[in-house]
């Protein structure tokens, strides 16, 4: 395994420019053109979501660790660059690189449990046999060209966070919208500690000092309040847990932070001074930072449009007629 990500496959080949994913995106709509004038589908950030919430369902079920659910969300997200979904039984997939990603993260799980409780996740999952996820393993593998390493932010947001003196809502909101970035291009674009920053930005711009926590200031405009049911997290006292299923902040709270952007927030606390301060001395790319807060406020825009059933019905039409 790679030391730093600078090192790691991750950097050198799944690292993209928005440019390059555009392009890959669009050889892909090329060569499937019929596909999907047939088959029309939501946003892909919409997808993810929907994705994220269902392996979210099964993690639950099975007390998995949750960088093992990240891990496969991004297993996913990287197979899609190169295989068309609608060509896809997308259960199966999530199903598969959860597998793969518990093996990876270090906490295995039998695939005979994994093929039950996927079954009674995914009706539509429609195998019975652990072969089909054997063989599906493989092509992932294959698809993914063997480069399965994962560098996650959330190893740098716990670093961070007792240099910033962030208290325990402000790092439980940050592990939170770093559950968010998953469902944008995030993970293929920026260094994870670009995603933690960005994370941390959101959070305390979000959480002057002595006023209630973001979540408690934005739960009202968020389509939930609900609070996160952790799962197993890498070290097990982690603040935050698995994705809730619901943003970590509503769409206005995220552009707002945006609009405010680094001008004045000294004087708006000695938090987020030191914060302004250290992104200063930093060899931190802030283009980056604004870029991957745009790409947040952006996906929390789009969230609010999300529909389950949408996006269930999308994925039964292609997988029916197959």
């Amino acid at each position: 395994m790679a030391a730093n990500y600078w090192d790691s496959t991750q950097a050198k080949y799944w690292t993209f420019t928005k440019a390059e994913l555009v392009e890959l995106r669009k050889q892909l709509v090329d060569s499937n053109q019929h596909l999907h004038n047939k088959y029309p589908l939501p946003d892909r950030r919409l997808l993810s979501i929907y994705i994220q919430q269902n392996l979210t369902k099964l993690a639950r079920r099975m007390s998995l660790r949750q960088q093992a659910l990240a891990t496969a969300q991004v297993y996913i997200k990287r197979f899609y660059l190169r295989v068309e979904i609608r060509k896809t039984n997308p259960y199966l997939i999530m199903a598969t690189a959860v597998y793969l990603g518990c093996k990876m993260e270090e906490c295995p799980q039998h695939i005979r449990l994994m093929l039950g409780e996927a079954a009674r996740q995914w009706p539509e999952l429609g195998i019975t046999e652990t072969s089909k996820i054997g063989e599906c393993e493989f092509a992932l593998i294959s698809t993914l060209s063997s480069r399965l390493i994962l560098h996650h932010p959330y190893r740098t947001l716990t670093e961070l966070a007792p240099l910033f003196g962030l208290s325990h809502e402000e790092q439980t909101l940050a592990h939170n919208i770093i559950n968010d970035s998953y469902n944008a291009d995030l993970p293929l674009l920026y260094p994870p500690h670009i995603i933690a920053i960005t994370s941390i930005f959101l959070a305390v711009v979000l959480r002057p000092a002595g006023q209630p926590s973001g979540l408690q200031n934005f739960a009202s405009s968020s389509s939930s309040s609900h609070p996160v049911s952790p799962l197993h997290s890498p070290g097990g006292q982690q603040p935050g847990g698995a994705p809730s299923g619901n943003p970590a902040m509503s769409a206005n709270a995220a552009q707002n932070a945006l609009l405010g952007g680094l001008s004045g927030l000294k004087q708006a606390g000695p938090k987020l001074g030191k914060l302004v301060d250290w992104l200063a001395e930093s060899k931190v790319d802030m283009s980056s930072i604004v870029d991957a807060t745009q790409e947040m406020v952006s996906l929390y825009e789009v969230w609010e449009q999300y529909n389950e059933r949408a996006c269930k019905d999308a994925i039964t039409k292609f997988m029916q007629n197959k």
